[in-house]
């Protein structure tokens, strides 16, 4: 008698089992989701966004003029989906002079302005390794880049105006 009584509950199981599937409808419906990507570069100053802080050689000994000075590092970031390439040019020819001399000495950027690349995160290759002139017209100084959201790269700058020049403040933006 318990085996029957066994054997009908799992009877009414299985029955009420069946019944629950069978009256479970299921339905689909598919979407396709598309990321519309275009290319995106991106370079700032780590510490001060697009504008860097301004980089003063200040020459206050005569070995200063003798030999030249060299500015702090500089940090740029660089974030970028694709490879990339990192130019550098001066937004003039000649230095703009505030200062007392009349007439304003004119003074090319690249006779006296040079800049060197110091550390290299950007998985490119460089081209200013060494103190190069920043010339007037553009120049690559990082080529083919890899992508990436965090690809630095430090620089530094080195003025060399030798004696001929007048006091006063000479300016150049160099532009990335």
């Amino acid at each position: 008698m318990k085996n029957f009584i066994a054997i009908a509950a799992l009877s009414v199981l299985g029955l009420s089992a069946n019944a629950q599937t069978s009256t479970n409808q299921t339905a689909t419906a598919t979407q396709s989701a598309k990321l519309a990507l275009s290319n995106a570069i991106s370079i700032t100053f780590v510490d001060g966004g697009k504008e860097g802080s301004d980089v003063t050689l200040a020459f206050q000994t005569v070995s200063d003029y003798a030999n030249g000075i060299t500015s702090n590092e500089q940090e740029m970031l660089v974030q970028s989906n694709k490879h990339f390439n990192v130019s550098m040019k001066t937004d003039a020819h000649n230095f703009s002079y505030s200062g007392t001399t009349t007439p304003a000495p004119v003074v090319q950027i690249s006779n006296v302005l040079s800049m060197m690349i110091t550390e290299n995160k950007t998985g490119g290759s460089l081209s200013y390794n060494n103190y190069a002139s920043i010339p007037s017209g553009s120049a690559t100084i990082i080529n083919w880049g890899t992508p990436g959201g965090n690809r630095t790269f430090k620089l530094k700058y080195k003025a060399t105006p030798g004696f001929a020049l007048p006091a006063g403040t000479y300016t150049a933006n160099v532009i990335y």
